[in-house]
């Protein structure tokens, strides 16, 4: 598969073995330069992007209506380099349609390369999620064969489910610094997001939107939800450890004063939305160490064979 430059000169090349089993292999040929890849373009503004080439000819034959009006990348892997070239050398294409995998590395790669494309300048970034685990995958199961399924990313579901199951608190000014300490100290990590975050509601701005700290707990709760990133959410759990021990030392410290400006409210609402945040990826962190803990548990072991009677 190769990929050309503006001038159609081909810079990069990449080689697939039709095995996908066995002694299969892929490899980016020597010499190639990244910011080129095996693509198509056409006249719209639309630029679908992959991570393989199998996938996006396997899009194209499942898709092939007016096919070759619109523009085709894939990024061997999940780089950007290659997106990046395409757009800049195209004044044409402004919409980016990513077709990643769906798997926990497709999910993850989504927010990433939404994030550089919005600082590069494209904001109309969309996701189209294959039914499988690729668009491969997808052409398979149209024709009948084993198609491998979607794989969850286990830690963006338990996040969502656990920030979902946070409950309103009304909070109690007098008694909030007491809460974050207890909870923080006894591992009580989900407490301590629910009293967190209903601090930041009581200290967030009301508007006529949201007008009460109920409202505005379930605001933060639903932007909690939206904003998280699993790409951004790697460290082991030492270092959220860390991470929370440093967010309660600086919450406990803000929430030492007595009397607050609109600015500093609003700083000590988003120190605690900061903290509920930190609070739920541990709570996380923990429920996925107990999970995989437990699996290892339930792995059944092999009996050893009884002894063969011999006769003579």
């Amino acid at each position: 598969f190769v990929g050309i430059d503006e001038n159609g000169v081909p810079r990069q090349a990449s080689k697939r073995s039709t095995n996908s089993y066995g002694n299969s292999f892929r490899i980016t040929c020597q010499g190639s330069d990244t910011r080129y890849s095996f693509a198509h373009f056409g006249e719209s503004k639309r630029l679908y992007v992959f991570e393989a080439p199998i996938d996006m000819m396997s899009f194209l034959t499942l898709y092939p209506k007016e096919w070759q009006k619109h523009s085709y990348i894939d990024m061997n892997g999940v780089y950007e380099n290659a997106v990046l070239t395409a757009l800049k050398n195209h004044s044409n294409m402004s919409e980016v349609i990513l077709c990643v995998d769906n798997d926990e590395g497709g999910i993850e790669a989504v927010d990433r390369l939404k994030d550089i494309l919005t600082e590069n300048g494209y904001t109309d970034v969309k996701r189209l999620a294959p039914k499988f685990k690729d668009w491969n995958e997808v052409l398979k199961a149209k024709n009948g064969a084993l198609a491998l399924p979607a794989v969850p990313h286990k830690r963006k579901e338990e996040y969502l489910k656990e920030v979902s199951e946070l409950r309103y608190l009304k909070c109690r000014p007098d008694k909030l610094t007491s809460q974050i300490y207890a909870t923080f100290k006894n591992g009580q990590y989900k407490y301590l997001a629910e009293y967190a975050l209903a601090g930041s509601a009581f200290f967030m701005p009301k508007t006529e939107q949201i007008n009460s700290e109920c409202k505005a707990f379930v605001w933060l709760q639903n932007k909690l939800k939206g904003s998280y990133k699993p790409y951004t959410d790697k460290g082991r759990k030492a270092q959220k450890q860390r991470n929370l021990q440093d967010c309660v030392q600086e919450v406990l410290h803000d929430l030492k004063q007595t009397v607050r400006t609109r600015e500093q409210s609003i700083n000590t609402a988003k120190l605690l939305y900061r903290l509920a945040d930190n609070a739920v990826r541990l709570s996380v962190e923990e429920t996925l160490s107990v999970s995989i803990q437990e699996q290892n548990e339930d792995i059944d072991i092999v009996p050893e064979p009884e002894p063969c009677m011999e006769f003579g």
